[in-house]
């Protein structure tokens, strides 16, 4: 096998073993990404002499489980003396002076930093095709998105350029890009990964996970990332158990929930065939597929995209000019402000920032935020009484694949509306995980969505690596 298509727990077993270096492992992905990104797309920084040195200090070093292991990082998430750009005009150029906690958890486990991957900017999409500085492409077909916005980091874990890689998912962007990309993306309960260090676009919705080629591989770095973290108000303090652990263990009689409200009109025939062909192979190896509703799924869109973008304007308040990222000048401070900030944001940010601040505004906050917040306990509470009567429920990650590029540029609903699926666990703050579960006719991989209970990743997880094990969606890769 080439090096490149190693997982985490394979490469970690051979640099054990002394049958390959981190040396040679990190070359090797460079070389990938030197013949491959040029088309691809995923990276806005590499970092070659630092990640270089980084695994020359490194070696066969158990306590360490991530010792030598290269990974990529969305480039919204702070590292220190390394660009973060979060794919904006307006912090190019910007340097952190601090290390997000993940990435600090990272670090402390021995990982080499290989690159920051391009993004929707400030996260703001669900394609990868607003990105300040270029569009990533999917490595199933270089005409269509990667989905977004982790777009960047699911595509080089598909075109295997980095072992694995960290993302955030605000409504989605870690599970859809997965979906699309052929790879495992899972989101984890709101408040089981610090936030500290990813710069904030929706804060109360907001929540790093990785973006890998198998579930083991998430569960290792969940294991990690996941922990309570005093510089993160919204970090929950509950136990985190070792999610490996459940990895193998048998599901039959575990209750799957299969919601009527995601399985709609309009949505590809070829994704719905996919995910309700993995629905029965689930049922084969002893789980049981449970009817439910989630009643005020149809709500959850429109929820969103006032208390997403309501919280946006709110958190990008801080990009005037004054002490970091883009100045413009002008003849007075309103002027440097507005000239800044024209300058800066491009033309999806300006529209939520927008959207949140008439949302907002005097007149019109209990029509609208008010009122998504109370949609908002609704959609948690049909999770509630759901998990009364299931253990997981399962779902279609989006309910079509990849897009043309450019096909939903110009039409922001329809492009809104790729997230129809998972945005309600977002809402919820409930935990998700996307596994590959097959392929259209047109060669585009599906992504089934497994949904569970509040800090019950261990749960999503032993259902998602049952279902990977029983069959060889995970292990296709495309053709580059």
């Amino acid at each position: 096998m080439e090096l490149y298509r190693l997982g985490i727990a394979e490469a970690r077993a051979a640099i054990d073993k002394g049958e390959i270096s981190p040396m040679e492992l990190t070359a090797v992905l460079f070389k990938r990404i030197e013949s491959l990104d040029q088309k691809i797309r995923s990276f806005v920084t590499l970092d070659k002499e630092n990640a270089m040195l980084q695994a020359g200090r490194t070696g066969r070093d158990p306590a360490h489980r991530l010792s030598g292991i290269p990974l990529a990082v969305k480039d919204n998430i702070c590292t220190e003396g390394v660009r973060t750009t979060c794919s904006s005009k307006i912090l190019e150029h910007f340097v952190p002076p601090y290390e997000s906690t993940v990435t600090k958890n990272l670090k402390e486990q021995g990982y080499v930093l290989i690159g920051k991957t391009n993004l929707d900017e400030f996260a703001m999409g669900s394609s990868t095709e607003n990105s300040a500085f270029a569009g990533t492409r999917n490595p199933w077909d270089i005409t269509r998105v990667p989905g977004g916005s982790s777009g960047g980091s699911a595509a080089a874990v598909a075109a295997d350029m980095c072992i694995a890689a960290l993302g955030s998912d605000t409504g989605g962007s870690i599970r859809q890009p997965a979906s699309f990309c052929g790879v495992v993306g899972l989101k984890p309960t709101y408040g089981r990964v610090s936030r500290y260090g990813l710069v904030a676009f929706a804060s109360s919705l907001d929540q790093i996970g990785p973006i890998t080629k198998n579930v083991k591989d998430s569960a290792i770095l969940l294991n990690i990332i996941a922990g309570h973290d005093r510089c993160d108000s919204t970090s929950a303090d509950v136990s985190v158990p070792d999610f490996t652990s459940v990895i193998g263990k048998d599901i039959r009689g575990v209750r799957l929930g299969v919601p009527e409200e995601y399985f709609i009109k309009g949505m590809d025939k070829d994704v719905e065939g996919a995910v309700k062909q993995a629905i029965r192979k689930l049922e084969s190896l002893g789980a049981v597929p449970v009817p439910i509703s989630l009643p005020h799924t149809e709500y959850a869109v429109a929820a969103y995209y006032i208390l997403a973008t309501s919280e946006a304007s709110s958190n990008l308040a801080r990009y005037d000019g004054v002490k970091y990222g883009l100045r413009v000048g002008g003849n007075d401070l309103l002027d440097m402000y507005m000239n800044t900030r024209e300058a800066g944001f491009g033309a999806e940010v300006k529209r939520r920032i927008i959207l949140g601040t008439y949302a907002l505004s005097s007149g019109y906050y209990d029509a609208y935020y008010k009122k998504a917040q109370q949609v908002r306990t609704l959609i948690k509470r049909d999770f509630e009484r759901a998990f009364t009567e299931v253990d997981a429920i399962v779902t279609p990650t989006a309910p079509n694949p990849a897009f043309k590029i450019g096909e939903k540029a110009d039409d922001p609903l329809q492009m809104y509306l790729a997230d129809i699926f998972t945005i309600s666990v977002n809402l919820a703050g409930v935990p998700g995980i996307s596994v590959p579960c097959g392929f259209t006719s047109q060669n585009l991989p599906v992504g089934l969505q497994i949904i569970g209970k509040h800090f019950d990743e261990a749960a999503v997880l032993k259902i998602a690596y049952a279902y990977e094990q029983a069959t060889d969606w995970h292990m296709r890769r495309p053709e580059l």
